[in-house]
């Protein structure tokens, strides 16, 4: 069954990551994959498996069921035919790119579909508007520069991947000037229509279903593959029919039936064309989980699970072909001998102990396009602080701010290029204190959030809407002040709120988009779910102290904001909430967890608070089951807006969900359709989705994952946890969805003593990446002690 639009990859009907490292058993093993989650904890967070559900999808990027205990995996579409896997419910949860991504233009939804892509593809736009051409990896130097050269000989042939391990080099020279100081007047935000699919040739199309139909693989699969592998699809698969995995959904079962086909008695396990895709495959599945790196022991144990008789051997082959990278972390290099080490003394003339321990050493596996962006990223980050000004005077500002933590921010931010800020919503009132303040004093100050609702809070704190953006807006340029004559963005200083959902690509994107000397300030709530993307970009920057942090003192008010501060913590408290501010509806099964979750958005909510149904977000844990969105979904529709569902299964006025991009869900309504395609309106702004997109981009969104709802307040809530939804919570998955009320939280709960037991035991799943050793490695003179 495909996934629906919005799904996290390697979901199985819930925000949970799912291993990309043990792939599960054929029959009904769960597998973890993200908030991105895939939208979902990237890689994103975690939501559960429906063990109801025997439902398999195909992830948009390549994974399956996802196991309930994880978190994290990015919420793409699942695109592609359908195949069998797991017996678990593994619709993804982020929307699919049809697969054939959309050609680069200057729009919102393009630019962000861009910026999960290649990021020497996006390094290329970013250097587009200068007068000569450049070509891909221009832009990188340093570390970056080094690791895409060897890349490219390995590729060629020069050498053998194996030769190449990473080793961390001092900041990358400033390689622009600083922006000017006059500011351009703001631009005016432009709507913008859906990405349309990328065409394939009909011979290209032809040439795959060919071969498709002689390998016996599905018809369904040419567009898809010819997507993942170009316009030679047909040929590629012919000579190395393993090929087939990089097409979202395909499992290495459905690849060898495949490869039998073609090649007879000329295949086996140990093929090294199998190897090579394997290899990638399973790396893949780890960026779905949000890793940018798997222990080299852990992919050769994912090899032997697969059959594969000398796995030593088969990553040796891997690297060397440059189907993925090796790394080694930990461990000193072995010092040159000397005269004295010759005679077996040290310079006191005492012998060395032999029994000493060395500082392991780990091998780790990636994909040169996670290398490049962590690499890209980290030079960059430090750019940002060598080049900044550090005596900026700002104590005026800081003296006029309008609590103490905003004061402390603002002083901070004046003598640092990167700062980390943390805390929850009642602190995001800090970054828009210190924007207001940059401002004042004559800078080109804005603030990027995630979503177009965290744009509009930010704009409503700062009292500029002008100065607000979200990031895929400011990247693509239909917001925010533009590019200046070198192609950066014309801003002296940019505050990002939400920054925990920010994944490693993205990321290296922007700050490859900043000038030296432009301030960067990180700012979010570390306890929700992390990025949909790979990568902990945020997480990382706090770990590595290689910047000043500021840590608000700001609590977040009322009995929900008591609530998630307790849970942060892991503490799940009794809080006084005499106006009913959080209400808990105890439910014996799935079935009355639905009635009682439509009963509370169509009737109790508006009746006791006089919010209306349309204002009250449901969240829930997955997408397939008894009690998942889709279920829950059909029954809002039913009462709330009952219909035939006459366009693509829509009516006007269905609430929705939009994921134009990967990792991001866009709240709409239905308004009308026609030939052009699906109109909707999100937040004000009108959409087109074409109609060939609707089913893999538009979703129904009265009850959403929280892995699509991060970043979003709504002024109710109402978080439905089934029983079968106990073995997939954790805190950072009940902190994220208890916390997007404003007003009124209610919590059907069907779980007993797996909520309190989650909050306490269950931590946010750790993710293998680079990025952290990299900062630590890099000279920043700024860096917190």
């Amino acid at each position: 069954m495909t996934a629906l639009p919005g799904e996290t990859p390697g979901t199985g009907g819930t925000d949970t990551p799912q291993d990309a490292v043990s792939p599960p058993d054929e029959a009904g093993a769960q597998e973890p994959t993200a908030d991105a989650d895939p939208a979902s904890d990237g890689a994103g967070a975690a939501e559960v498996v429906d063990p109801a559900s025997t439902e398999a999808a195909e992830p948009d990027a390549g994974a399956e069921a996802e196991a309930a205990s994880t978190e994290g995996a990015t919420e793409t579409e699942a695109a592609g035919a359908d195949t069998e896997g797991a017996s678990t419910d593994a619709d993804t949860e982020a929307a699919s790119t049809d697969a054939a991504s959309p050609a680069p233009e200057l729009s919102e939804a393009q630019a962000e579909l861009a910026a999960q892509r290649e990021l020497r593809e996006r390094i290329e736009q970013r250097k587009a508007a200068k007068a000569a051409p450049i070509a891909a990896g221009a832009g990188l130097s340093g570390t970056a520069a080094d690791l895409l050269a060897a890349v490219r000989a390995v590729e060629s042939g020069e050498k053998t991947g194996s030769a190449f391990f990473a080793s961390p080099a001092p900041a990358q020279a400033p390689r622009r000037p600083a922006p000017p100081a006059a500011a351009p007047p703001p631009r005016t935000p432009v709507p913008q229509a859906a990405p349309a699919p990328r065409s394939a040739s009909p011979e290209a199309l032809e040439a795959v279903r060919a071969v498709l139909v002689e390998g016996g693989a599905p018809e369904a699969l040419a567009r898809p593959a010819v997507g993942a592998l170009g316009e030679q699809a047909g040929e590629l698969l012919r000579t190395d029919p393993w090929q087939l995995l990089a097409v979202p959904g395909v499992r290495p079962e459905q690849a060898d039936g495949f490869a039998r086909a073609l090649l007879g008695a000329d295949c086996g396990p140990d093929d090294g064309r199998r190897t090579a895709a394997l290899v990638g495959w399973v790396l893949e599945r780890a960026a779905l989980q949000g890793h940018t790196a798997l222990d080299a022991g852990d992919v050769r144990a994912a090899l032997a699970e697969r059959a594969v008789s000398d796995p030593d051997a088969a990553v040796r082959e891997a690297v060397e072909e440059g189907v993925a990278l090796l790394f080694q972390e930990g461990g000193d290099e072995e010092p040159e001998e000397t005269e004295a080490d010759a005679d077996g003394t040290d310079e006191g003339g005492l012998a060395p102990d032999a029994d000493t321990p060395r500082e392991p050493v780990r091998v780790l596996l990636g994909l040169d396009r996670y290398a490049l962006a962590e690499e890209s990223l980290a030079d960059g980050l430090a750019r940002l602080v060598n080049t900044c000004e550090k005596a900026a005077d700002w104590a005026e500002a800081a003296a006029a701010a309008p609590s103490p933590s905003a004061a402390e921010l603002i002083r901070t931010t004046a003598a640092a290029g990167l700062v980390a800020h943390s805390g929850g919503e009642a602190a995001r009132a800090e970054p828009a204190a210190l924007i207001a303040a940059a401002r004042g004093l004559g800078l080109r100050a804005f603030g990027a959030a995630h979503s177009e609702d965290g744009r509009l809070r930010l704009s409503a704190a700062i009292g500029d809407p002008d100065t607000a953006v979200t990031l895929s807006g400011l990247l693509s340029g239909a917001q925010g002040p533009g590019r200046d004559e070198d192609g950066a963005l014309a801003l002296d200083l940019l505050v990002v709120l939400d920054a925990p959902q920010l994944d490693v690509e993205g990321a290296a994107v922007l700050v490859e988009a900043l000038a030296d000397g432009a301030r960067l300030v990180l700012s979010g709530d570390p306890g929700v779910l992390g990025s949909a993307g790979a990568g902990r970009v945020f997480a990382d920057v706090l770990a590595a102290r290689t910047c000043p942090q500021v840590v608000s003192r700001t609590p977040d008010p009322g009995p929900i904001g008591e609530l998630v501060s307790g849970i942060a913590i892991g503490e799940l408290n009794q809080v006084d909430a005499p106006g009913k501010e959080v209400v808990i509806v105890p439910v014996r099964d799935a079935g009355e967890a639905v009635h009682r979750t439509v009963q509370l958005v169509a009737d109790s909510v508006p009746r006791a608070f006089s919010i209306p149904a349309d204002e009250t977000q449901v969240i829930t844990v997955g997408h397939g089951g008894a009690a998942g969105t889709r279920v829950l979904n059909e029954a809002l529709k039913q009462r709330l807006n009952p219909g035939p569902g006459r366009f693509g299964g829509f009516d006007p006025g269905d609430r929705v969900v939009h994921v134009p991009a990967p990792g991001r869900a866009v709240p709409g309504v239905v308004r009308s359709a026609d030939a052009e395609g699906l109109h909707l309106d999100c937040g004000g702004v009108p959409v087109v989705v074409p109609q060939e997109r609707v089913e893999s981009s538009v979703r129904h969104g009265w009850a959403l994952s929280a892995h699509q709802a991060a970043g979003m307040r709504w002024p109710a809530a109402v978080v439905v946890l089934p029983g079968d939804a106990a073995q997939g919570l954790s805190r950072p998955w009940v902190y994220t969805a208890f916390g997007r009320g404003e007003r009124h939280l209610s919590v059907v709960h069907g779980v007993d003593q797996a909520l309190p037991r989650a909050v306490e035991q269950v931590p946010a799943q750790e993710r293998t990446t680079r990025l952290r050793p990299l900062l630590e490695a890099l000279p920043t003179p700024d860096a917190a002690s």
